[in-house]
């Protein structure tokens, strides 16, 4: 079972409820989608680290074949090619990868070669499986490096993915092949307008999910307010605690430090494995 965590914006409690969920699991796998900036391995500190490079094609060229037609400069969408003093420039940092561009030219004078755009490592904490995948500074996306860490889950029972924040291809890519969803929601204005991005994204792509309110209110909830509203299942609330801010700042992971959380972080796994029996 995958289970992808996810919020319509940073700062809501996505990692702690990944980090959590996880950890409650005995042989599980925590998976950090975050490419960007990922924050779960602090948690879990995990030991005999493997790390393995992800590389992309990117557009490559032959200066004796190229003719100076500009066909490729004017086919590329991300204006990674540009063609001045007759000499064609690539900038690579900018190129998606989609080979366009050697489809287009009529002299073959373009091709693909390597190029590494991150790193995934794979570690052990606890008995937990830690997945990490690091995106290089300046690389324009993620989803190589999602993509390979997805083919690494596919031999564990349980995992759980602590995706990106919002809703952009990265998120997608993170979700695609998750069997439910597990959506973070803090009740502000703010976190309930970016929420139904995420919110739209799971119903489009037809995937089973329940809502974590995290930060939770005891008065004008006004994310409870929409989910009992709207006939949106709600897994757990955590209110504000001090001692859950205190161990969060301190990187220690809540049930690993008091039953009280593993109760309820493995009745959140028990109430969704339930519902695919």
């Amino acid at each position: 079972m995958k289970i992808a965590v996810l919020s319509g914006k940073g700062g809501t409690g996505k990692t702690f409820v990944s980090v959590n969920l996880a950890a409650a699991e005995e042989n599980s796998c925590y998976a950090d989608f975050d490419t960007e900036e990922p924050d779960g391995h602090l948690f879990f500190r995990p030991e005999n680290i493997v790390s393995e490079n992800v590389s992309v094609k990117i557009a490559d060229y032959n200066k004796k074949l190229c003719v100076g037609c500009q066909k490729c400069v004017k086919f590329c969408a991300f204006n990674a090619l540009a063609y001045v003093g007759n000499k064609l420039m690539i900038f690579e940092n900018v190129c998606h990868s989609c080979g366009g561009c050697m489809t287009v030219c009529p002299e073959h004078a373009l091709t693909e070669k390597d190029k590494i755009v991150g790193v995934t490592e794979e570690g052990v904490s606890g008995g937990i499986t830690v997945l990490t995948g690091f995106l290089n500074t300046g690389e324009a996306s993620g989803v190589p490096i999602i993509k390979r860490l997805n083919e690494k889950l596919n031999k564990y029972k349980f995992s759980v993915i602590d995706c990106p924040p919002g809703s952009a291809c990265q998120v997608l890519e993170s979700v695609k092949n998750a069997d439910y969803c597990v959506l973070v929601l803090e009740p502000t204005i703010f976190g309930l307008d970016n929420f139904l991005t995420v919110l739209k994204l799971v119903k489009l792509l037809n995937k089973k999910f329940g809502v974590i309110i995290n930060k939770s209110l005891s008065d004008n909830n006004i994310a409870e307010n929409y989910c009992n509203e709207n006939g949106i299942d709600i897994l757990a609330r955590f209110p504000y605690d001090q001692y859950l801010a205190k161990i969060n700042s301190e990187g220690l992971i809540a049930v690993r430090e008091k039953a009280k959380y593993k109760d309820i972080f493995s009745g959140i796994s028990k109430k969704i494995k339930e519902m695919f029996i």
